[in-house]
């Protein structure tokens, strides 16, 4: 089981005891909706336990799951960036537990912090990429000719 500071391992001791002195601990039941795309992202979370899915609605199916999340996965990163819309949905397969963060108060200690900043966006530009490749993967898998070639 991967822990908060594995996943926010490239943060320095300091900036990660700064962002978890804002978190507030929160649960949802199995089968929540956590955030719906292109809806306000105001919030982020840290998983501590159970599972949540990832999809993007594809027109005229169903929507397609692209990645499914794990204590100590980071939940969301659309706060981070203009114009602060998500870019995915979000769906609780189990009960989970996670830290919330609010978005506004921790891009203001961003701005007062820019080492915090610096590094926050250097770790979150690391989910952003392994979000993209496994959401690209998926795609190809369900509407690719052939897939994604990866077996």
């Amino acid at each position: 089981m991967r822990t908060t500071n594995a996943r926010l391992g490239a943060l320095p001791a300091e900036h990660r005891e700064r962002l978890m002195a804002r978190a507030q601990e929160v649960s949802f039941p199995a089968g929540t909706r956590i955030f719906e795309e292109d809806r306000k992202a105001d919030r982020f979370w840290i998983l501590r336990t159970g599972t949540v899915q990832l999809d993007i609605r594809v027109p005229g199916r169903r929507a397609a799951v692209v990645e499914t999340l794990h204590p100590g996965d980071l939940l969301g990163w659309s706060w981070l960036f203009p114009p602060y819309t998500w870019h995915l949905g979000a769906e609780t397969l189990s009960p989970v537990r996670a830290w919330e963060f609010d978005a506004r108060e921790i891009r203001a200690l961003c701005a007062q912090d820019p080492a915090l900043g610096h590094a926050l966006v250097l770790r979150y530009s690391q989910v952003i990429g392994d979000r993209l490749r496994c959401a690209r993967t998926r795609l190809l898998d369900l509407f690719g000719p052939y897939g994604s070639g990866v077996h």
